[in-house]
C-alpha cells in the first residue's frame, strides 16, 4: 500500500517523553509515520539555514509525499544511513534532482549513488552536517549529526522506552556487534547532540551533556556484548 495524502496525518512514533507528532521541531520533520510497508522505519527532512532541505533515509516512495516535501523547499541531498533503508533512495533523489549518499560498505545496495562515503573518519557533507561511519549494524552503517543538535542514528542505536535509555540494536546486528563496539569507542566522544532520531524505535531529546554521558555508558555496555543470532523478538523497544 502506498502512502497517500490522507494518511500522512496519522500519528507517528512517539518520542521518549510519550508525545508523538509529525514535526520534531521547526527545523526537522519526520517524513512518514512508521508503518509495516516501510518496515517500521523512520525518515527525516532536515531544513538548512538557506531554505533548502536534506532527507535522511526515505519513506516508501509516494508522489504525494514527494510533492509535499518539494513544496517545502529544495531537497539537495538524500543521505542514507545504511543498506536496509536504501530501497527508495534513488527514486526520491531523482525526483528532487538531489545527490544520493551511501557508505562504500553498503554500496551494493545503492550502486548508482552520487556520493560514496569512505573509511571510518568523520566527514562534513554540508555546512553543519557531519557523517560518522559506524560499521556494526551493517558494514556500511553511518550516522549523521547536524548542528550539534540532531543525531540521525539509523539502526545503530535508539531510545528504548523499556529501559529508559539509549540502546544498541544488538539482536538485529547483521554485520558485527564487535565492530559496533569498536565504532562506538572510536566515535562516541566526538558526538554532541540533543535529539536522538533513530531509524527504528523512539526519538527523544535530552541536554547535550546528558546525551554525551549516556553515549559513554552505551559504549561501555556494548564492549561486553558478544555475537548472537538475529532475533527481532528480543528488541527492547
Amino acid at each position: 500500500m502506498n502512502t497517500t495524502a490522507d494518511d500522512r496525518s496519522a500519528p507517528s512514533a512517539t518520542d521518549g517523553n510519550g508525545s508523538g507528532d509529525w514535526y520534531v521541531d521547526d527545523r526537522c520533520t519526520n517524513c512518514d509515520v512508521a508503518r509495516p510497508h516501510t518496515a517500521g522505519a523512520n525518515a527525516y527532512l532536515l531544513r538548512r539555514p538557506g531554505g533548502t532541505q536534506m532527507m535522511i533515509d526515505t519513506p516508501r516512495y509516494s508522489e504525494a509525499l514527494a510533492t509535499r516535501f518539494a513544496a517545502e523547499g529544495t531537497v539537495t541531498d538524500v543521505l542514507l544511513t545504511h543498506r536496509d533503508h536504501a530501497a527508495h533512495g534513488r527514486r526520491y533523489a531523482d525526483r528532487f534532482g538531489a545527490r544520493l549518499w551511501i557508505h562504500e560498505g553498503d554500496l551494493d545496495a545503492a550502486p548508482d549513488a552520487d556520493r560514496v562515503l569512505r573509511g571510518t573518519g568523520p566527514e562534513e557533507v554540508a555546512e553543519g552536517v557531519v557523517v560518522h561511519p559506524l560499521p556494526g549494524h551493517t558494514r556500511g552503517s553511518v550516522l549523521y549529526v547536524a548542528d550539534e543538535r540532531y543525531c540521525f542514528s539509523g539502526d545503530s542505536f535508539y531510545w528504548s522506552r523499556a529501559t529508559g535509555d539509549v540502546e544498541a540494536a544488538e539482536s538485529v546486528t547483521w554485520y558485527s556487534i564487535t565492530e559496533l563496539a569498536a565504532s562506538l569507542a572510536r566515535t562516541a566522544d566526538r558526538l554532541r547532540f540533543e535529539w536522538l532520531l533513530p531509524g527504528h524505535g523512539n526519538r527523544t531529546r535530552l541536554p547535550a551533556a546528558e546525551m554525551a554521558r549516556r553515549m559513554r555508558e552505551l559504549t561501555a555496555r556494548t564492549q561486553s556484548l558478544r555475537p548472537r543470532p538475529v532475533d527481532f523478538t528480543a528488541m527492547r523497544w
